[in-house]
Parts: C-alpha cells; structure tokens; sequence
C-alpha cells in the first residue's frame, strides 16, 4: 500500500550528518526463519538487507532504524537510499514483508500471528548483532519507518510484543499513511473503496490467501461487503490486523510516535491517523508524540463530487524540515542520538488546510454545533446536494460529525457526505477530496445515526461558505450502491465540527 500515488517506496528526506561518514558499503544479506503459513510446518523465511554505518562496531554501538516497503513492494537494497540515515550515525535494516521480494509464505496483511511475529524475529536478529546499542541484553535501540503497508509493520510489531511479552522493545516510530482499522479503512460502512481495492488488488491480490483474494474480487465488482460466509471469513481475516483490535484488547503504545498523515489521502483518510494518534498511545506517550497531517498520500483527485485540496507538507517546514523524512530523521535523532536538533511540537496536531498553510492545534475536540434541519439526499445521478453551514471567515478542523434522525423508504438506501466550500452550493468543492459513506441495508423510520464525515483542516474565507455536500455518488466508490441508490430522509439534523478560535 503506497505511501504517495503509485509510489512503493518511503522516500527519504536529507539533513546534515552528525558522523563524517566513509563511502557507504554494501548492505549485507540475509533471511530469518518466521513462523509458517496456517496447515503447514514449513517455516516462512523472511529476507533483509542490512546497513552499517561507518565506524560502527561493539565498542561504537549504533541505534537501528527497521525499514519496510508498500504493499506490493519489495525492500530496499540500495545504500544510498538510506545516506541520511548512515550518515548521522544509525543502522539500517530494510526487509521483504510475508511473500513479498524474496520472502515467502502469503500476506496476511498485518496479522499479529503472522507479519506481528515476523517482525519480533527481525528485532531479535537485530538484538544480536554486536554493533547495535543495547539498553539491556537483547533489547536494542530501535525505531521504524516506512508509509502505508511500511507503516502497517511498526503498529504490528510494536503491539505484537506488547502482547506477548507485556512491552515493546521499539523505542520510537515514525508510521506514514497508515491506518487504524484496516476494515474500516477498505470499506467504511461496508461500502468498498472500489477505486482503490481495484489498485490494491492489481498490486497484490495474487499474495493474499485464496479465499480473501477471491472476496476482493467480490468487493470490487459489487461495491458492498460480501453476505454470508464470505462476509464473515473476511470480517475474521480483517479482525485483528491494526491498532484498533489491539486497543479494544485493552493495549496501548508507551512510546513517542511521529505520525504523518496524508488529509487528501483517500484511502487512509486522516480519520485513520487521529484515531491512530489519540486512541493508540497512552497520554504520556502522546506528550512526546507529534501529528503532522498533509496533502498528499494515497491521494486521487475527486471529480465526483468536485474536490480540493492543494498537494504540499507546510507543517514539516513550519516544524523546521524540508519534508516529513527530514523531520523523521530529526525526531529519531532526539528520540535515539539524545542529539539536540530543537525540534518542537510535541503533543499537538500540525495540519496542512486544503489551501497549504499549516494549522497548528493543541485539541481538535468538536466546539460548534450548526442546526441543518431536514436534508433529503439526492438519488440516482442526481447532482450532489450542498446545505449551508456557515458564513465565512471561519475555520474548521478535526473529525465533523451529523446527527440526524434518519428515514427511508426503500432498503439499500444511501449517500456519501463531506464538507465542502464555495461561493454558492452549485460552485462548492469537497474539501481535500473525501467523502464517506452511510449506507442502510433495511427500512428505517426515525433511527438515530451519528455520520462520521472525513476530517479536514480548511480555512473559509469571507465571501465564502462552509456547506455540508451529499451526494448520490463518489467516485472512491464507483458503483457501490449501483446506478439507483435510494434517498435518505434525515430529520433534526446538526453538525459538530471543531472551530478554531483564531487563524
């Protein structure tokens, strides 16, 4: 899963070195013995490329970054890849996830049983190697990054030995475009990201376990989750692979975490990140954990309804780095080196608005409440519906939700919603190009639903509005309801959205 629009690879940010380093050598090779596929006994070999930095050695011990691709990808062998990194004095070593590059066995896409396990036998490999620091025997100085899929690992890895051992011997992570709760993300409400279920599928279907590979294609071509069985051995496949499952089981992480976020990412929406950032970590560890959201990511542009967002990381630069893996580099460096690179920020949330500015914010808990009244959502091919929120200058950020009582007369109902801006409802775009769903399978009368819409950060400017837009349709999700969805009557409706005191 890719960390930028058909890229498989974390593209690596440079900053000053804090070592005068020798030509970079190459990677030594390996493979460690992992845990084997479900019915069989053979083990799963799971393959690295390892990188020491110069001078190095066990009476110069060195932290370790652990690295991983997107999904479909493959690690990365080459050292110049990882210069920055080698240059300001850390280790580095890039691995093959379960069945992919050269490492066997099927994707389980993130399974604590499975790609967790994988993991904590990379970090054991890691734990023996004489040049890296260790805190204590077999605990060594060690932080992750990667985007998307190579964010996926950190979370399972991290959480996997919290189970099983009552503590994680990573010390820091820096997760890009990654997510919460894999099933959510993939098909919120159970309405299928058709769009990018197809480009996942076509990228690593063939990887997956028959079965899943085979309901994927299901998905894709029906836009809803699959009934019966089918349903429910994907809800299994799907239920423990992210940090909401762990958290449900009562675990959080006790490490600091820079998390990057793409806003206009529509596959692992900022939704994803926040839950990630407020409901993974313990408060401690979210005091010396810093939030950058920014336009880019899984990020495709909305034609359906019109959308908006302008590509661009302020908040990296506003933070005093070229880009986030610039700003990964400085936050392992404080985290791991003990370097002082005056890096601040910590424990706030730092927002690209779909205009480009950063938007700095110590909560994002909702603080307005707008009566919308009765909304009857278009059908068809209808045009998308935009109700006025608010006159601008305002602006808004964090995770909006409407509350409505809601009716309809024909089962397999449903809409998409977000928020959107413009000088009138028929010139209002989306704001950075989300939308999400609420979809109702049976007749309702009057059932009270609670519509988490996507989250944005977006100034109004005056002789703007801010308009709440329901649409028939979405192009994330190309046919899911077919060519006829059924309208939803929603009645008493309001929105809550956080509203910034000041610019």
């Amino acid at each position: 899963m890719h960390r930028r629009v058909a890229s498989l690879a974390c593209v690596l940010g440079l900053l000053g070195s804090s070592l005068v380093a020798a030509p970079a050598a190459a990677a030594t090779t390996g493979c460690v013995v992992s845990v084997p596929e479900p019915g069989t006994t053979t083990p799963v070999r799971i393959c690295y490329s390892l990188f020491k930095p110069a001078g190095a050695s066990a009476s110069h011990t060195v932290p370790l970054i652990m690295h991983s691709h997107g999904w479909g990808g493959s690690r990365t062998k080459d050292p110049a890849a990882f210069k920055p990194w080698l240059d300001a004095g850390f280790g580095v070593l890039s691995f093959d996830q379960r069945s992919f590059g050269e490492s066997t066995g099927v994707a389980h896409v993130m399974n604590p049983d499975y790609e967790g396990r994988d993991v904590i036998k990379l970090v054991d490999l890691v734990a023996g190697l004489d040049w890296v620091t260790k805190q204590q025997p077999g605990d060594p100085l060690l932080g992750a990054i990667g985007g998307s899929y190579g964010g996926g690992f950190q979370f399972a890895g991290a959480f996997t030995e919290l189970r099983d051992s009552g503590r994680t011997r990573f010390d820091a992570l820096a997760p890009e475009v990654t997510w919460w709760d894999l099933k959510e993300s993939l098909a919120p409400d159970e309405a299928a990201r058709t769009l990018w279920l197809a480009s996942l599928y076509a990228g690593g279907g063939a990887h997956l376990p028959p079965s899943v590979s085979a309901a994927f294609v299901v998905l894709i071509a029906t836009g809803a989750w699959p009934p019966g069985t089918a349903g429910r051995d994907l809800d299994a496949f799907f239920a423990k692979n992210g940090p909401a499952w762990h958290v449900a089981q009562g675990r959080k992480l006790d490490i600091p975490v820079l998390f990057g976020q793409g806003i206009s990412d529509n596959l692992f929406n900022l939704n994803q990140g926040l839950a990630n950032f407020e409901r993974a970590l313990t408060p401690q560890a979210r005091k010396r954990s810093i939030f950058v959201g920014y336009n880019a990511g899984h990020a495709l542009p909305s034609v359906v309804p019109p959308g908006w967002a302008v590509a661009g990381d302020p908040c990296s630069v506003q933070l005093g780095s070229s880009s986030f893996s610039g700003l990964a580099l400085r936050f392992m460096s404080t985290k791991l080196l003990g370097t002082a690179t005056s890096l601040s920020g910590y424990g706030a949330y730092h927002l690209s608005t779909a205009d480009g500015r950063c938007l700095t914010q110590q909560t994002l808990v909702p603080n307005a409440r707008y009566q919308l009244g009765k909304i009857l959502t278009p059908t068809g091919a209808g045009l998308p519906l935009s109700v006025k929120v608010a006159a601008g200058p305002l602006t808004v950020a964090g995770v909006p939700r409407v509350d409505a009582r809601v009716h309809t007369l024909l089962p397999d109902a449903g809409a998409f919603f977000a928020l959107s801006v413009g000088t009138n409802p028929l010139t209002a775009k989306v704001v950075q190009n989300n939308t999400m769903p609420l979809r109702e399978e049976r007749v309702v009368q009057g059932e009270r639903r609670s519509i988490e819409l996507p989250a944005v950060a977006v100034d109004v400017p005056a002789g703007k509005n801010l308009y709440l837009t329901v649409s028939p349709v979405a192009d994330m999700f190309a046919g899911q309801r077919g060519p006829l969805p059924g309208a939803l009557l929603l009645k008493d409706a309001t929105l809550s959205v956080h509203r910034t005191l000041s610019r």
